[in-house]
């Protein structure tokens, strides 16, 4: 093992919990306060734009650790025709079914927040982050998975 993979893997942990934490605390922190409107819509469009942030920042983040992790211990074959290459691909494929929740559910919250709507937007962004919420679980249980020596 050389020096850059434990940096790798640590960004990657690093942002996937960021990530997750934070899709996590909008759904089930602050989404609810916005459909009941005691959140200011400007405090509301700070935090939906910071997780935007988060999304997309993550987005770079993953690409390069996880491209450096899988490229360094994983064949193609064995990303497909392995039980741990499963989980990989897997994750993968959450990965990118929660960002576009994410960006989804964000921007039918700033549409409405940019027209001094609040509730609406708020219902109407609802299931796009309770799935995405889900599938961050989802995501964990997997991550958990995969790091466990002893499962696979």
């Amino acid at each position: 093992m050389n020096v850059l993979d434990p940096i790798m893997w640590s960004v990657h942990v690093g942002f996937a919990v960021l990530w997750t934490g934070s899709v996590l605390f909008v759904t089930l922190g602050i989404l609810p306060a916005a459909l009941r409107g005691d959140v200011g819509g400007e405090v509301l469009a700070g935090i939906v734009g910071k997780l935007r942030w988060i999304t997309r920042v993550g987005a770079v983040a993953f690409v390069a650790s996880g491209g450096h992790m899988a490229g360094t211990q994983y064949t193609p074959a064995a990303l497909t025709g392995t039980p741990r290459g499963h989980l990989v691909v897997t994750m993968i494929a959450l990965w990118l079914l929660i960002t576009g929740l994410v960006e989804v559910g964000s921007a039918k919250l700033t549409d409405g927040l940019d027209v001094g709507k609040l509730r609406e937007p708020a219902r109407e962004a609802k299931p796009f982050f309770y799935g995405a919420a889900g599938l961050s679980v989802a995501l964990i249980l997997v991550a958990g998975v995969l790091a466990s020596p002893t499962v696979l």
